[in-house]
């Protein structure tokens, strides 16, 4: 099959390196793409906005399937556009994308399919919105409504902090994602993320990751995009997995397919493991940067064929995936500066040394100038490896991570500590 991959970062990278492998996939193309994808893929430009020319170029290059990677285009209602024009695609229509593209829709949602989530209230403007803090105890969480790159969420310790937080976000703070806001309880326990793919009626299990959101190692200072991850994460146990297939999964496919908005593609659900059970925090509806890294180091079925038969609303046809029973772990590698303005242009160097020591590095952030590898974003480089253990997993990718020559660039030195903690004493 001819493949169109959309997107140009490190999650677009792993589902390249992943696509690649796939005997069926004959030609493949990707937009924008980046100098990591460019060696599985004909990096094209397209402008994802213009639907008409994404659906254009599929009927000229006989694309058999369009893979749209980032949480944008699929919130633009791209996904249904392609299916409009009878192009096969990976990812969800407009409305039911909403799962990510409004914090309040999901909430909404999680109420109406009594699905296990924190309490909370919907507020337009910031006068509502500073009332509404009365109804909640301190800490609180504070959400942009819209995209906000996985930033716009705010944990208040005071209620000034929850204030300010309150006009930041309706002073533009987040841009327009912040035109509405979602006030939550502040619910405690762990974080793991969980994943299913869906073609609206059959739904599979597709692994469990956790990722680390704060800049700082201990896990403190400002949200980011996420700065490294491991999989599986054993704490979502098997019963775990079971009861969250069972009231938060399953309870959203049914829901939205019952309201005429059958969802397809993947379901990410970030979760919060409390003393009452797991509780949804958000839906993201694609694959997560950086959690997609790990898991598809883990993937041994062919995620072309999953894809396709997801597309075509064939699930039920295939085998479900198999992952390897290793540990995968990724360090991401950002630019000075981030989750601020990051510093660009920093050259890199030494890539092959870095997978010579058993890692696979993705390109998030680069791009060539003058034949020179250089950081052109925020998070810029996944240094991903496999272990029988989270600890050697950690151990390798860090073994790699020394390799690479990223002057102005910086990361987290314990991705996977909870982990690596509870082998130590297990």
């Amino acid at each position: 099959m001819n493949i169109l991959l959309l997107g140009s970062g490190g999650r677009e990278h792993a589902l390249a390196w992943k696509l690649a492998q796939s005997p069926s996939v004959e030609k493949f193309y990707a937009s924008p793409g980046n100098p990591g994808i460019a060696h599985h893929a004909e990096c094209v430009k397209l402008d994802v906005s213009d639907h008409a020319e994404v659906i254009l170029f599929c009927g000229h290059n006989d694309i058999d399937l369009v893979v749209i990677g980032p949480e944008a285009p699929l919130v633009d209602g791209l996904a249904e556009s392609l299916r409009t024009a009878d192009i096969f695609v990976f990812g969800p229509d407009k409305a039911p994308a909403q799962l990510e593209g409004s914090k309040g829709f999901t909430k909404d949602l999680c109420a109406r399919a009594d699905i296990p989530t924190a309490g909370y209230i919907r507020a337009t403007n910031q006068a509502d919105a500073l009332a509404a803090l009365d109804r909640f105890s301190i800490p609180v969480v504070i959400k942009a409504d819209g995209l906000a790159a996985g930033k716009g969420v705010i944990i208040a310790e005071t209620r000034e902090q929850a204030e300010d937080a309150v006009a930041m976000m309706f002073d533009g703070g987040f841009g327009d994602a912040g035109a509405e806001v979602v006030i939550e309880e502040f619910l405690s326990g762990e974080e793991a993320s969980f994943f299913a793919i869906t073609d609206g009626k059959n739904v599979i299990p597709f692994g469990s990751a956790q990722d680390h959101k704060r800049v700082g190692e201990g896990d403190v200072g400002p949200n980011t995009g996420g700065m490294g991850a491991y999989s599986p994460a054993p704490v979502l146990t098997p019963a775990l997995q079971k009861q969250v297939m069972e009231q938060i999964i399953q309870p959203t496919v049914d829901t939205l397919a019952a309201e005429g908005t059958a969802y397809s593609g993947v379901l990410f659900a970030g979760l919060m493991l409390t003393d009452t059970g797991p509780q949804l925090i958000e839906y993201n509806a694609r694959f997560g940067d950086p959690e997609c890294q790990v898991l598809m180091m883990r993937l041994q079925s062919d995620l072309a064929a999953i894809m396709m038969a997801t597309a075509k609303g064939e699930l039920d046809q295939i085998s479900p995936p198999e992952f390897d029973r290793q540990s995968a772990l990724t360090v991401v590698m950002a630019a000075k500066g981030y989750p601020g303005a990051p510093e660009k242009g920093g050259q890199i160097q030494n890539l092959a040394g870095a997978e010579h020591e058993g890692a696979k590095v993705f390109h998030a952030g680069t791009a060539e100038v003058d034949g020179k590898l250089v950081a052109n974003g925020g998070r810029v480089l996944n240094v991903t490896a496999l272990g029988n253990t989270t600890t050697e997993a950690q151990t390798t990718a860090y073994t790699a991570v020394d390799q690479i020559e990223f002057d102005s660039g910086f990361c987290r030195r314990d991705i996977g500590w909870r982990e690596v903690a509870r082998e130590k004493v297990g």
